[in-house]
């Protein structure tokens, strides 16, 4: 379920951004918000350790206190930029969080997260997974750090992401300019494969419009959403060239304005109980409490 991406262009672009991200980011918020409101299906979850993998500035981690004030938050990005502006004033993560040991800032890549086998209760990621260059060992990570019966939850761009910026590209060009995004199905067989139980998967479409072009463009920019195809070209766009997609993006103008879809799949799922197995690189591998041992074997 490789994506082909640039994880290094990934880490800057992110890092770039921290300062400007939430001013330019309504979109992720609000998908954020919508994933969150999940959580109020299960009105008995009370989580000891939560983890925000791709946490970004650090609104996932503000809302996930104000539901579970007393358990313990990982706040973990590629970008160590993004988890500088975490607990920052007005942020609502307090920096007493911190010295109290509620809240920890974790520099990690949600494809080899640093934190133990059946170590956390919830892992919460929103708008994440589609920066993975393998999404499929992203959630082989979540299912292995998660208790249990914990709970995962998450969001991410579907194929149809930023179609007409795709398209409009293509009619100048032949190299990617846009990132590649997994198909919804792909990501339901990629729980299953990673032994997560009953997976639910929903998806929505949402449309944002821009004056022309060149704004769309500068707003993904200032989030640090630029094209992390690892065959991209390298070369500085030119501005004749650049004139060119902006025209090929001009047929799809409606009502004054031109139209940039996003594709939004959200995912919950469990994970097993004691004893059934996971999967990982080398194999199946099964954990249950040692109780369950005791007493298994014949005695001579």
């Amino acid at each position: 379920m490789s994506a082909g991406l640039d994880r290094s262009h990934i880490r800057r672009a992110f890092g770039r951004a921290a300062s400007s991200y939430a001013a330019h980011s309504p979109l992720q918020a609000e998908v954020a918000a919508r994933l969150r409101e999940h959580l109020d299906g299960f009105p008995d979850v009370s989580p000891r350790r939560i983890v925000d993998v791709g946490c970004g500035p650090g609104e996932g981690c503000v809302a996930l206190r104000a539901r579970y004030p007393h358990a313990e938050l990982i706040a973990l990005d590629l970008a160590l930029p993004m988890l500088r502006e975490v607990g920052c004033a007005g942020s609502g993560v307090a920096r007493d969080d911190e010295a109290a040991g509620r809240l920890s800032r974790v520099c990690a890549d949600a494809q080899a997260l640093p934190l133990a086998d059946a170590s956390v209760d919830l892992v919460h990621s929103s708008l994440c997974l589609q920066w993975c260059d393998d999404p499929g060992l992203a959630l082989a990570e979540f299912r292995r750090v998660l208790r249990p019966e914990g709970l995962l939850l998450f969001s991410t761009f579907g194929p149809d992401t930023l179609n007409e910026l795709r398209a409009a590209f293509a009619e100048v060009d032949q190299a990617p300019h846009v990132s590649r995004f997994i198909d919804m199905h792909d990501i339901g067989d990629g729980l299953l494969a990673s032994g997560f139980r009953d997976p639910v998967l929903e998806r929505e479409d949402f449309t944002l419009t821009y004056a022309d072009a060149r704004s769309l463009m500068r707003e993904l920019r200032a989030i640090g959403a630029t094209n992390a195809d690892a065959r991209r070209q390298r070369s500085l766009t030119g501005k004749a060239h650049l004139a060119r997609v902006e025209a090929a993006y001009e047929r799809f103008r409606s009502d004054g304005v031109l139209p940039a879809t996003y594709e939004v799949v959200y995912a919950i799922a469990r994970a097993p109980a004691p004893g059934q197995p996971r999967r990982d690189r080398g194999g199946d591998v099964a954990s249950f409490p040692l109780e369950r041992l005791r007493g298994s074997r014949r005695r001579p």
